[in-house]
This record gives structure tokens, sequence and C-alpha cells, in this order.
């Protein structure tokens, strides 16, 4: 399952982004004792006991302010909150109540999403009846904190982490492939989308960001069913001056998250760019199976060395993700359109293969005869055998007896092997290490 995404809210100097840096485990955001320092929405990867998720500092709320900044950031932190899973709303322990606290509060009751009150700046058990007049919120029980000292920090993502199960993304199965459709402003997704659907069902227009949501529409294709997500271009933050412009990365980051194949669509003329490798870089850590698409071909002039030329580039930049399959189209004219499909289809049915054991212990010993497991200090790694656990991506457990002499140089190794040697050579897949106990060795 993809990873669910937790917003922190609250109004100006609560302690959001403190909080923000102690879950994450970096210092990311700026943190200051002015308020309104985060204007932006900052987002990291986190983990408790093993279970991942997105974890996404917002600006403070200040309800009431007329001011354009305030407003801006606002409006930003309501739509940060509508697309997450589980907030985490943060109030001042130590100045009290105030009325812009009730005021989320009343914002968070009608969004309908688990929120979990967390009381911060209770530094000593001496503040600790501070906590009561919050229930005056209506939001729930009051979780004591002090997130500069990391008091309380276990039982709040505890309270956190509870809700995942019940926010999985998908309520309903079916069989349609979802594809979600990401890149930058103008690289001509929408125009893709339109090709594909041979209608003009979404927006087309050659000013970048028109498309500011990300918009479903269900089609057939030589007798399969698709949904294809058509996102708002991903911009880079030192471009992105509109409220709705946040929100359309969240809404694309959200898109990534429930889709089954992503299609990395990239202006032809223009080149790779460092924006479009991080996109790229969300979708490979989510382990999606991504399709590099250069889009507008047919504006490149071209010789006989020209298209080994692109895909040498396109290798280069995702050395990362060099699984990723890539095709050169023309939406504008329709080249090759339809073979993106056939690619959609064929890393879909990879992303969701399954390996009997056999065959897999198979392929694991023939890729430790081929290239011995490394040691150190004289302690070799030992793999005991190995299985399948989950597809999308593929899965595979090795047991070992003694993880910590896994080097990544061997790790990547297997990763390689593995995918050519049980066609999985276009998605990505996962490798999770088991050390077993003495007794069972």
């Amino acid at each position: 399952m993809s990873k669910p995404i937790v917003a922190i809210v609250g109004r100006p100097n609560v302690g959001k982004s403190t909080l923000f840096n102690q879950i994450s485990g970096r210092r990311i955001s700026i943190v200051d004792d002015t308020p309104g320092v985060t204007r932006d929405r900052i987002y990291s990867q986190a983990e408790w006991l093993g279970m991942k998720f997105t974890i996404v500092d917002t600006g403070g709320f200040e309800p009431f302010s007329q001011e354009d900044i305030p407003k801006q950031v606002r409006l930003q932190a309501s739509l940060a909150i509508e697309t997450a899973d589980v907030i985490i709303f943060v109030v001042d322990g130590q100045q009290g109540l105030t009325t812009d606290d009730i005021e989320v509060a009343s914002i968070l009751r009608r969004c309908e999403k688990p929120v979990v009150l967390a009381v911060n700046k209770l530094d000593n058990t001496n503040l600790y009846d501070e906590r009561f007049e919050f229930y005056n919120l209506g939001i729930g029980e009051p979780m004591i904190i002090s997130a500069t000292h990391k008091h309380g920090l276990g039982d709040l993502l505890d309270a956190v982490t509870k809700h995942f199960d019940s926010q999985s993304e998908e309520t309903q199965q079916t069989d349609s492939i979802k594809i979600a459709v990401v890149g930058k402003p103008n690289s001509g997704k929408s125009s893709f989308v339109n090709r594909i659907l041979g209608e003009q069902r979404v927006i087309v227009s050659e000013i970048p960001g028109t498309t500011r949501d990300a918009v479903d529409t269900q089609f057939t294709f030589e007798g399969r069913d698709y949904t294809i997500i058509d996102t708002a271009g991903i911009r880079k933050k030192s471009k992105i001056d509109e409220s709705l412009e946040y929100y359309s990365l969240l809404r694309a980051m959200s898109a990534i998250k429930r889709c089954d194949v992503a299609l990395i669509v990239i202006d032809s003329s223009e080149g790779v760019t460092e924006q479009t490798v991080k996109i790229a870089g969300l979708l490979h850590e989510e382990g999606k199976p991504s399709i590099l698409v250069m889009n507008k071909w047919d504006l490149i002039e071209k010789d006989t060395y020209t298209i080994n030329e692109h895909t040498n580039k396109l290798k280069e930049h995702f050395s990362f993700m060099d699984y990723a399959p890539n095709i050169f189209i023309s939406a504008k004219s329709g080249l090759r359109v339809s073979k993106t499909i056939e690619l959609v289809d064929m890393v879909n049915a990879q992303s969701n293969k399954r390996i009997t054991t056999g065959i897999f212990g198979r392929c694991l010993y023939e890729a430790t005869a081929a290239n011995q497991p490394p040691s150190d200090r004289g302690r070799e790694l030992k793999i005991y055998y190995g299985t399948q656990v989950s597809v999308k991506p593929p899965t595979f457990v090795l047991f070992v007896n003694d993880a910590e002499l896994m080097h990544f140089s061997y790790l990547r190794y297997l990763e390689n092997f593995f995918r050519k040697t049980l066609c999985l050579d276009n998605v990505p897949i996962r490798i999770v290490l088991r050390e077993r106990s003495k007794r069972e060795r």
C-alpha cells in the first residue's frame, strides 16, 4: 500500500515546524520565533514502527487576517487538509486557547478527516493541567507533547498511525489500470491525454499550469479499461507563487500514490530538467512503474544518431531508475501514442507478476553461485533462502545471517540479476533483508 499523507496544521508559532523536523528526523523546515516563517508546504518521508508515511508542514493559520500573505497561507493549509489522510492539529499549551485555535478547530471538524490534537510546549509536569481547556475545541483528547525535547512524540505517532488502516487509498478495487500523467508544466500532458481519449475532455493551453487539479477519466482501449489521471504540472518551488500551485503539487503527489503506472512526460525540445528528475525520484521512491515519454518529437531535427543520443541522455539522467522504458512520441500528430498504452500494459503486468518460491530459490542460487556474497573481517554474508511477499512493486524477502554484511553494491547486483532472470526488467523491485535467529539457522 502507498504511503499515507499526514498534514501538520495550526496557527503561527505553535511549533509546527519543530514537530515536523523531529518526526522527519531531519532539520528541513526553517524554525524561527517570528510568526509566519513557514509560508510554503514542505514534504518529507517519515517512518514509525515500520509504517511509512509522507509528512507535510504547513504555514500557520490566521483565520481572521485579511492581509495577502496570511490569506495565501490559510488557503495552502486548507488545501493540504483536503488531501491529507490524517491531520495533526498543534496548539500552544503555554499560551493557552485562542480564538484562532477555535476557528481552526471549526475548519477541521468540517473536513471529516482523522485529527490528532497535540498540545505543544508543555515541557514539564507542572504545566500538564494546561491541556484541559483544549477539550473545548471538540477535537478529541489533547495529547501532551514537547516538540523541542521530543516528549510525547511516540504516543502522538501511535495515535496518528492507528488511523492508517482505515485510510486505504482504494475502497473499491477494479480491473481498470490507473495511469498518472505527470511532468513539468507545458510538456504536453493534456494534449497527450486528449489524443488518447480521442476527444477534448481536458482543456489544452500553451499557458503553463492550466491544469490545476488531477482529473480522472475512464476510457477503453482495445477492449481493456483504463483510468487516466491528468495532473497539474509540477514546478520548481521558486516558480510556485500561487497557492493553487501548491495544491496542484499535493494532488500530483496523491495521483502518484494511487496510480498503477506513471507516464513521465518530457518536452523533447527542452530536454530533461532537474525538476523532471525529482518527479521521477518521487515515483521511484513509491515503487511505481514508470515510462519516460519524450513528447514533441516532431519538433526535433533528426539524423541517424538522434534517437540514440536522446536515449543515452535519458539513461544518464535517470540512472537510478534504469529499468524504466522510454518512448518518443508526438501528442500533436499522434505519433506512437497508442504504443504508449502497450507499454503501460507490459509494465503493469510485470509489476503484478508473482514468482513461485521454487523458481525464486533457483534464481537466488544462480545469483550467489555466479557472484559470492560479500564478507567483512572474516564474517561472510549467508543468504539462506528467499521468497516473494507482495506485488506492485514485486517485493522479495531474503533471510540472512547478518543484514549489516549486505553491501549496497551486492544488493544492487542481486536486484539487477532478479530483474533479468525473472523478466522484471522494466519495473522497480524491492528486496527486504530479514535476519534469522540462531535457533532458526
